[in-house]
């Protein structure tokens, strides 16, 4: 029953920041959701900021869980990119994507969910650090990339278009368009015969020295 009952509060809380916003998310309104007595919260949690930062964990090892079969299928950095959007899509659908807005923006004045939120984004880059590593390694630009920061770079990308959109849904488009450059100029490099791309790899070589 306590397993249960932490659960409850854990998806009571994500519930509450999407449907009233981090500035209405207390004790009693997340008790409400989960259908609890509020002084569970505490015991179980100690704080409500506890308790937010517990379940933005839970809520992006769910989340990355449900994604990883198909993270492990990309095999291109175009397929990666049309993953992302179908990913938006269907966290915008599923309300999650205003959750992680309320978690960034109740982190800029709750200090206790910003490692939380820090970590469960790096849940996140880990699993396309990953993807990025293997969809890279075999094309001219895999010598000379940094994984790492792209994925942290692809990342921040999503999270800013995804808060981005709701201000301008023409601009996150045109975002996404352009990564989509990116990706196509990466496959072109990679469609290269093997003398043209010696050629690349030798003015990239050249420039990262420079």
């Amino acid at each position: 029953m306590s397993e249960a009952t932490k659960v409850k509060l854990l998806e009571g809380a994500l519930r509450t920041l999407t449907e009233q916003g981090i500035a209405k998310t207390s004790a009693r309104t997340i008790a409400a959701t989960a259908g609890v007595n509020q002084a569970l919260v505490f015991y179980h949690f100690g704080s409500v900021d506890e308790l937010l930062a517990a379940a933005c964990r839970y809520g992006t090892e769910q989340r990355v869980a449900r994604y990883r079969e198909r993270l492990d299928r990309i095999g291109s950095l175009g397929e990666l990119l049309a993953f992302g959007r179908e990913m938006h899509e269907e966290e915008k659908a599923a309300g999650h994507v205003a959750v992680l807005g309320q978690l960034l923006a109740g982190a800029q004045t709750h200090p206790r969910l910003a490692p939380a939120t820090a970590a469960g984004l790096d849940l996140w880059i880990r699993e396309i650090e990953r993807v990025l590593e293997r969809v890279l390694a075999a094309t001219p630009v895999g010598e000379f990339a940094d994984p790492a920061g792209l994925a942290r770079a692809v990342s921040a990308s999503f999270v800013g278009i995804e808060l981005y959109e709701g201000v301008d849904a023409a601009g996150a488009r045109s975002a996404l368009a352009a990564l989509d450059q990116l990706a196509s100029l990466v496959a072109a490099l990679d469609d290269l015969g093997p003398v043209a791309q010696r050629a690349v790899r030798h003015a990239l070589r050249r420039a990262s020295r420079a």
